[in-house]
């Protein structure tokens, strides 16, 4: 993969997050440096993030992610400053400017609407400037109502993906792949490394919800890999927790589990 590319990567909250729901700074610094490396190299990339309702759910004191509408938009409100905040301090460091899109599933049902996000996100890419992305949960009750819409932004991901025209699809994910069983509560469980079709029995492996802080699972990420194979980008899912993994995926290498275009 020496020709420059355009990819499309995804962080999830337990990739972003500690267990009670603070920033893992850390982590996220980590991410910036390899995110930032790899426009070093010549490769545009687009951020996809997750984490606003878990941070703003720590910023404001909460126990837990509320159960009730108003509380979670609030949290989103207030865990979107801090994660762009942060985001905008890290990538300023190594000279790079990020922009903020906020999205909904409304706009990319829109004909209009979609073709302005497809410009927005074109020119800011050749400008030079690197693309955050997350729902828009304090405005958009039905992304938040209904997390299969965007999946805690796995289906968005793939989404921004179709509409940047990537080269390739990353999700970060808090286990290292798919597997053919649950590896948190089944210890012969074994990695898929490579999936060539999606079916029914694949989506029965992949089982239900994520963390308590995000509301995503391997299931949301099947839906992200249908929709960005449909579209000729192949994805791959690798370990959040080691975001170096990512060169090796530019080096034409399979840390995790590859979907490939059908």
């Amino acid at each position: 993969m020496s020709h420059p590319m355009t990819l499309v990567i995804k962080v999830g909250t337990s990739t972003l997050t500690h267990q009670g729901g603070s920033l893992n700074l850390r982590r996220v610094r980590e991410i910036v440096d390899v995110v930032a490396d790899i426009r070093n190299m010549g490769h545009r990339a687009v951020l996809v993030t997750s984490g606003a309702i878990g941070v703003g759910v720590n910023r404001l004191g909460l126990s837990e992610r509320p159960a009730d509408l108003p509380t979670k938009q609030a949290a989103a409100a207030v865990g979107q400053c801090e994660l762009m905040n942060i985001y905008g301090r890290l990538f300023t460091d190594y000279g790079y400017t990020v922009a903020q899109i906020l999205l909904t599933l409304d706009v990319i049902e829109d004909e209009i609407r979609k073709k302005n996000a497809e410009n927005t996100f074109a020119r800011l890419l050749e400008m030079g400037a690197l693309p955050i992305v997350n729902e828009n949960d304090s405005i958009s009750t039905y992304e938040i109502e209904h997390m299969n819409s965007f999946g805690e932004n796995d289906t968005l991901a793939a989404v921004v993906a179709r509409l940047v025209n990537a080269d390739r699809l990353v999700l970060l994910s808090d286990i290292d792949g798919l597997y053919d069983a649950d590896p948190r509560t089944d210890p012969d469980a074994k990695l898929i490394p490579v999936v060539h079709k999606i079916d029914g029995d694949l989506e029965k492996i992949a089982g239900g919800a994520g963390t308590s802080l995000g509301s995503g699972g391997m299931l949301t990420k099947l839906t992200a890999a249908i929709i960005a194979t449909q579209g000729k980008i192949p994805m791959n899912i690798i370990n959040g927790s080691k975001p170096s993994l990512l060169y090796d995926i530019l080096a034409g290498k399979n840390p995790g589990t590859e979907f490939i275009c059908s």
